[in-house]
């Protein structure tokens, strides 16, 4: 059985047990500048989900990637998404997105699309973290406020009768989890400040 999925970057098909990613030709750039982004793009996404590995958080392995053909064969992690099964027990995969993300941050790589989609629950293995096409590496404390801050819209907008304990219970174990999550926290309450502020001279 074979199944696909098409994205803004690539199209991903399923294989028996490996998902193969491959970032389609963007016909609307010019043909060099395209390869020369599609090669740069799956060179850094295998490189972040194999940093990621390092770092013991729950990504699919990787099995190959190849610059020329812009393809990654990776693990297919089956299960569902948390998304549709967050409302069973938000305190427990709240705690456990806590812990990921700050592993994440603290290998200095920001996902930068974190969303209940984007998370798998493996009926054995838990929670695994997936998607990781917009990835990249970064020390700041901006671009990991501003990730936080995604979970943090995603989760009011998907999962509001949850929110805002989950959150608080995400930010609570981030913390736990990572050594330098205090001045991110911090840059946090000022992002979502600015996220007022905009929404407030739109309206």
């Amino acid at each position: 059985m074979v199944n696909e999925w098409h994205g803004a970057e690539a199209v991903s098909t399923k294989k028996e047990k490996k998902l193969i990613k491959h970032r389609a030709v963007k016909g609307y750039r010019h043909p060099a500048l395209d390869k020369s982004l599609r090669q740069f793009r799956t060179r850094r996404e295998a490189k972040v989900i194999a940093k990621l590995r390092e770092a013991g958080i729950p990504v699919p392995e990787i099995f190959k990637h190849d610059d020329e053909s812009m393809k990654i064969v990776m693990e297919y992690i089956s299960g569902r998404q948390l998304k549709e099964v967050f409302h069973k027990n938000p305190k427990k995969y709240a705690k456990e997105i806590g812990v990921i993300l700050g592993k994440l941050h603290a290998a200095d790589i920001i996902h930068a699309d974190l969303t209940t989609s984007n998370m798998i629950v493996h009926p054995k293995k838990g929670l695994y973290l997936i998607d990781f096409g917009l990835s990249f590496f970064s020390p700041k404390i901006e671009d990991k406020a501003v990730d936080l801050h995604v979970l943090d819209r995603a989760l009011e907008a998907k999962h509001y009768e949850h929110y805002p304990d989950a959150m608080r219970i995400v930010l609570e174990h981030y913390r736990k989890t990572y050594h330098l999550a205090q001045p991110v926290l911090e840059r946090l309450e000022l992002v979502k400040k600015r996220g007022r502020h905009k929404q407030h001279e739109g309206s």
